[in-house]
């Protein structure tokens, strides 16, 4: 009895003081008392006009772990009103009388985490494959005409392909993506050459190129079209503690910025989902100060630069966009949890 007192005792002290740990939620400068939700409208920008720390909205909320991973929709023409009379500020829904109108669409559609138009082609086309991903998809063997090239509106001829899939997508092998703190191979970039339409099979297998963004040669390969997936997880914190590197920045640039797309060097294996926010620190600097003919080494210490949400994740590496940024983020920069 004295031992199940002893545990029971144990664990309500653990609870206290994770409950002490947690800092109390933080409302953004200004925030309103009530937002009308408009189209256009993300749950990362509503965060924002309510919170200091936007990650933090599923406390707002206060929604439970499966609520987190299926949020409820929220929809243009809601009306969201802040709740302060608690020890913690909360969100709800309020009910507002309309006038009976009739809709030409049927179906609204909820408003999504972040803009789609910034990740739009991350979602739709792979860019990160496993070492010889290529490999066993079929592959360019001859362009119309006997061309060296081929682009929009031209006929390729590959290897047999007897898969029947309405889309499929033109790639080729891109540079390894290596870890810069063990060096080892974490995937292959795949770049991406355009979309196809089946004409034929047999052998060899025509193919109508529907769209291209760069030339088509032999040996490129192809790769079905894999099914677009709606970003709409709630943005949070990982609960558990990750840290990263910033491995790239997408069009080859070292530096980016607010609607940046970046690659991070951990991914699912890793604990990183899709909607987990990472804080992105600015590295303090070495400081000397001479005073009265003495000198001292500072260093000072490390500042919040911005964060990032993670939108797509692979086994080993992660696409994230960055929400905010005080400073421009480069390659290299580490990242972690909040």
């Amino acid at each position: 009895m004295r031992r199940i007192i002893s545990a029971l005792l144990i664990s309500i002290s653990s609870t206290l003081a994770l409950a002490q740990g947690a800092q109390p939620l933080q409302l953004a400068d200004g925030a309103p008392d009530r937002h009308v939700v408009v189209a256009g409208d993300t749950l990362w920008s509503i965060a924002a006009k309510f919170l200091k720390d936007p990650y933090r909205w599923g406390e707002l909320w206060k929604l439970n772990a499966t609520e987190i991973k299926n949020p409820q929709r929220i929809f243009p023409g809601q009306v969201l009103a802040l709740d302060r009379s608690g020890t913690q500020p909360r969100l709800k829904l309020v009910t507002v009388k309309e006038p009976r109108r009739e809709y030409v669409e049927p179906l609204r559609k909820g408003i999504p985490s972040i803009p789609p138009q910034d990740i739009e082609p991350f979602l739709s086309e792979p860019r990160v494959l496993e070492p010889g991903g290529l490999a066993s998809a079929p592959r360019v063997v001859a362009l119309q005409g006997d061309r060296v090239i081929a682009g929009s509106g031209d006929t390729i001829y590959t290897t047999e392909v007897t898969a029947q899939h309405k889309t499929w997508q033109l790639f080729r092998q891109g540079k390894p993506l290596l870890d810069p703190e063990s060096g080892e191979t974490l995937g292959h970039e795949a770049v991406y050459l355009g979309t196809a339409r089946m004409i034929k099979g047999g052998v060899p297998s025509s193919f109508l190129v529907t769209s291209s963004v760069q030339e088509i040669v032999r040996d490129d390969r192809l790769l079905a079209a894999p099914r677009q997936d709606v970003v709409d997880y709630v943005p949070r914190a990982p609960t558990k503690l990750i840290r990263a590197k910033i491995l790239g920045m997408y069009s080859g640039v070292s530096f980016g910025g607010p609607q940046s797309v970046v690659t991070l060097n951990r991914g699912r294996a890793d604990g990183l989902e899709p909607g987990h926010v990472l804080a992105a620190d600015v590295a303090g600097k070495a400081v000397v100060n001479r005073y009265q003919g003495d000198r001292s080494d500072y260093q000072l210490p490390d500042a919040r630069n911005g964060l990032l949400f993670v939108f797509r994740v692979f086994d080993r590496v992660s696409y994230a966009l960055i929400m905010h940024a005080t400073q421009p983020m480069s390659v290299g920069d580490t990242v972690r949890t909040p």
